[in-house]
């Protein structure tokens, strides 16, 4: 087994074989081109997308973005990622469709041993977004963690476990606060009320851009 087949498959490894290091500098320097392109030209941003991630289609992600390989990344059609978020893809991350995503969100798929003396050591797990999500500002997310489709897990929230779908999940740890209703259909935030005569107003308006 190579040491590539050892992350893959959450063996611990160590990074610095078979091409690793040069790997990661070549998607540094793919990373620094598209955190200091122009907003002018967001064609060219999205072929630096194309190029940089496993897979994006349709996406827009906001500039600064931070990821190890990004080849380990494979984002689903419509889906939008926030200012500063942070993906450490020495594993697998896989985001649905129109999953939403605030800023500085952290999804972590590496992690270290607990005992001190293995601590030279990692290990890669999973992270898998289901799609129409919503990740609200600064929350991390741990190796290992499944989100179900639907779910929105609040702003600062630290996902060790995984959420179900359809949940409203926040806290640290996070934890499923109740499940999607009727009610979210019928309100938007708080008591405001979602009115169908408010939203052709946006519409129209929407039109004339």
């Amino acid at each position: 087994m190579t040491m590539r087949e050892r992350i893959m498959n959450g063996k611990l490894f160590t990074d610095e074989c078979e091409g690793l290091p040069e790997e990661r500098t070549a998607a540094k320097m793919k990373m620094k081109s598209f955190n200091e392109s122009s907003p002018e030209n967001p064609a060219a941003r999205t072929k630096m997308l194309e190029e940089m991630l496993g897979k994006s289609e349709n996406v827009w992600i906001e500039p600064p973005f931070y990821f190890c390989y990004g080849t380990h990344i494979y984002i689903g059609e419509g889906s939008y990622i926030n200012f500063n978020c942070n993906f450490m893809d020495d594993g697998i991350i896989t985001i649905g469709k129109s999953v939403m995503f605030g800023a500085a969100v952290t999804i972590a798929t590496v992690g270290h041993p607990i005992c001190p003396d293995m601590r030279e050591y990692m290990y890669t797990a999973p992270v898998t977004i289901e799609d129409n999500c919503w990740i609200g500002a600064n929350v991390t997310i741990c190796p290992g963690v499944t989100i179900g489709k639907n779910s929105v897990i609040g702003a600062g929230s630290v996902v060790i476990h995984d959420i179900p779908e359809n949940s409203v999940a926040a806290g640290n740890p996070c934890k499923v606060i109740r499940q999607i209703d009727e009610r979210d259909s019928q309100y938007y935030f708080k008591d405001r009320m979602i009115d169908k005569t408010d939203l052709a107003e946006e519409a129209e308006l929407r039109k004339n851009k």
